[in-house]
């Protein structure tokens, strides 16, 4: 059991927590933790004494020198403890900007996390380097000035861009889906894509956010999916050697059969109805040519009245 006097005395000082925070997702020897501080290496040495007996700092020995790296378990369930009693108070608004609110939105985010067997830098190259991406993910994936596009095996079009990518570690990306058809712009999603080193490999974690608890449903499972067949996928996948064979065409619930139930497009007063039954065509579907009659309701029958007509 950790000792919580060792732990709040080493978090005491603000130097400690700097180192803390400079080691939190990497590893780096103490020369290179002394470069960020205005201190002298022996100092630097002394403080990672301090948070390595507190528990807080781990050190490996690689050949005669050590590199440091934080233990962020070691902190969990402390960070409450620790806040200042008015952390998540607001300050007071600035009189000299009485009008400047922003827009300011709070949304659902779906975290989904998953551990694969390839380096950060392998891992980050899964997700930007087409060819990778196709043999994990099992479908065609292209990737073009940033806009990647797929069509999982059960007909739903992916389409997106990424906005903002910072090898090896993140990718921000803006995307929508679709089934059996390209989907329409202007809805498109935000994802962040976070890739940390790990021992037993790369940590992947991915926030996506969302409007709708539809939504967050659906997200939970589309992401579950992908860093599945990631974990799954991944090693195999960066080895041009290993074979691996694309995915078959299914539908997309299986309890549901090969055949599909047809949209459904609900009118005014509720009753389902399928497209287009009941509703009038476009105006491009209605263009007459000049000279062309109107259609009449009923012009073309061939049963007895109409032969009647006709006789008369």
């Amino acid at each position: 059991m950790r000792d919580i006097q060792k732990v709040l005395a080493a978090l005491a000082s603000p130097v400690r927590r700097e180192i803390l925070s400079l080691i939190w997702d990497r590893e780096l020897s103490a020369g290179e933790i002394a470069a960020a501080f205005p201190v002298t290496k022996p100092t630097i040495s002394q403080h990672l004494a301090v948070l390595r007996e507190a528990g807080l700092a781990a050190a490996t020995a690689v050949g005669t020198s050590r590199r440091y790296r934080a233990l962020p378990e070691a902190l969990r369930g402390l960070h409450g403890a620790l806040a200042s009693p008015g952390k998540w108070l607001n300050a007071d608004d600035d009189p000299r900007d009485p009008e400047c609110v922003p827009d300011v939105q709070t949304k659902p985010v779906v975290v989904a996390a998953a551990v694969v067997g390839t380096s950060q830098a392998t891992t980050y190259t899964a997700f930007t380097d087409p060819a990778v991406y196709s043999r994990w993910l099992g479908v065609p994936v292209s990737i073009q000035d940033g806009r990647f596009a797929c069509t999982m095996e059960w007909g739903t079009s992916v389409r997106g861009r990424y906005e903002l990518t910072c090898p090896p570690e993140l990718i921000v990306m803006r995307w929508d889906f679709e089934d059996d058809n390209v989907p329409v712009p202007g809805g498109e999603m935000t994802g962040y894509l976070r890739i940390r080193p790990h021992p037993s490999g790369a940590h992947v974690e991915v926030h996506q956010i969302v409007d709708t608890p539809a939504q967050a449903e659906f997200m939970q499972g589309a992401w579950a999916m992908v860093l599945g067949r990631l974990r799954a996928g991944v090693v195999r996948a960066c080895d041009p050697d290993s074979p691996m064979a694309p995915r078959a065409a299914r539908p997309k619930r299986r309890d549901l059969g090969p055949h599909q139930p047809r949209a459904r497009v609900f009118t005014s007063r509720g009753r389902a109805t399928r497209p287009g039954a009941g509703a009038r065509s476009p105006a491009w579907c209605r263009y007459r040519a000049p000279g062309t009659p109107r259609s009449r309701p009923g012009a073309g029958r061939t049963g007895a009245r109409s032969r009647r007509r006709a006789a008369s």
